[in-house]
């Protein structure tokens, strides 16, 4: 079995840009080039392979090792193989100083190599466990809308004690992160024309005291509020439209907010709670949730099992968690116990120089290794 560095490079020389991020570009869109390569390395490997379609011409890869008798536990290695796109230079893997560069080196590709790696080998090493089943997932669209994750869960097909989620955490296990909620707020004033504002209602000037109060009072209270592992959740006004032409004043006005949220709030609470707070300064408008599908914190018990297995395999005394929201939390609602772990910074993550250290790609394997070794 080729070693995670060289499966890495291979990885990256393989485009699975989301199509989200390229429209219809054939020569980067889609997960289907590393789901087959995989899958062909699986099959050597002698693992059991599916493909199973999730949307046209996108698949989920799935590779199970199976014990000789009956499982009674199931564990999950579950990053994505989507990345975002890139410059024609990003998808020609360098190693420089230690380092692989390129588009997904570290989100989530490092990933991919460190847990098929370990799994290859342990297939390979005549040391499977007896008891467990361990499954590889490698999930589609997690850089969009997750219908990867999303589909699986919605199958049940594979009820893990289980999952971990390949991310960029330096190799740390984190057993929490937060959701992610987008809110559309509208203003509506009333149009007039640019030589006689007096008669009309500028929404722009009504939305820049929601934006102001957003930005200061509203985040001043989410500050007041802290998750041992995520700290406080955040606001942020991200996008705003409005107006026609500056002889025209404006009748509406909108923006958009990333709202992060912590464990035990929810879609249905924080809209209620951003209305009510602009109402009780006076400021009407309309609060609307824009996400398709629920993007929901995840907080796993630590002192699970299994998570306590990993946690000193990683040489880790206490869980961490995630300011992100990835597809630990889908798997996790799906009543599949999940954890996040992989090699690389989140900080490199969607950079112009993505990479990953060679050393963390090695010890993630290793860490993987061992733990997978371990199982009964």
């Amino acid at each position: 079995m080729r070693g995670p560095e060289k499966l890495l490079r291979e990885l990256i020389a393989l485009p699975s840009v989301n199509p989200a991020c390229t429209g219809v570009d054939p020569e980067r869109s889609g997960e289907r080039r590393v789901a087959e390569y995989l899958a062909a390395c699986a099959a050597k490997a002698g693992l059991d392979v599916t493909l199973t379609p999730v949307l046209p011409g996108r698949w989920n890869l799935l590779a199970r090792l199976t014990p000789a008798s009956r499982p009674s536990c199931q564990v999950m290695l579950a990053p994505h193989l989507d990345t975002i796109n890139g410059s024609d230079d990003q998808f020609v893997p360098r190693t420089r100083n230690g380092r692989v560069y390129g588009r997904g080196a570290c989100d989530t590709k490092g990933s991919v190599a460190a847990m098929f790696s370990a799994l290859c080998e342990l297939a390979g090493s005549g040391r499977r466990p007896a008891r467990t089943e361990v499954v590889f997932a490698g999930f589609i669209d997690e850089e969009d809308g997750q219908a990867g994750s999303r589909a699986f869960a919605d199958e049940g097909s594979v009820r893990a004690d289980l999952a971990i989620v390949g991310e960029p955490t330096r190799n740390r296990v984190l057993t929490a992160h937060k959701g992610s909620l987008w809110l559309e707020i509208l203003v509506h004033g009333r149009s007039a024309h640019g030589s006689q504002p007096e008669k009309g209602k500028n929404a722009i000037h009504a939305m820049a005291k929601v934006v102001q109060v957003l930005e200061t009072a509203y985040r001043d209270e989410l500050r007041t509020r802290n998750h041992p592992l995520l700290g406080s959740p955040t606001s942020s006004v991200g996008e705003i439209c409005g107006g026609v032409q500056p002889n025209v004043v404006p009748d509406r006005c909108g923006i958009r907010v990333d709202r992060r949220t912590l464990p035990g709030e929810t879609e249905a609470g924080v809209l209620r709670e951003v209305r009510r707070f602009l109402q009780r300064r006076g400021l009407a408008a309309e609060v609307s949730s824009v996400r398709q599908a629920p993007c929901l914190p995840m907080e796993t018990d630590p002192k699970l099992p299994l998570v306590q297995r990993l946690m000193r395999t990683a040489r880790q005394a206490e869980p961490l968690g995630a300011r992100y929201f990835c597809d630990a939390a889908i798997l996790s609602a799906a009543g599949i116990p999940s954890v996040i772990f992989g090699p690389g910074d989140i900080a490199q993550a969607h950079t112009a120089d993505e990479w990953v250290a060679i050393r963390s790609l090695e010890r993630a394997t290793s860490i993987l290794e061992r733990f997978l070794r371990g199982l009964p």
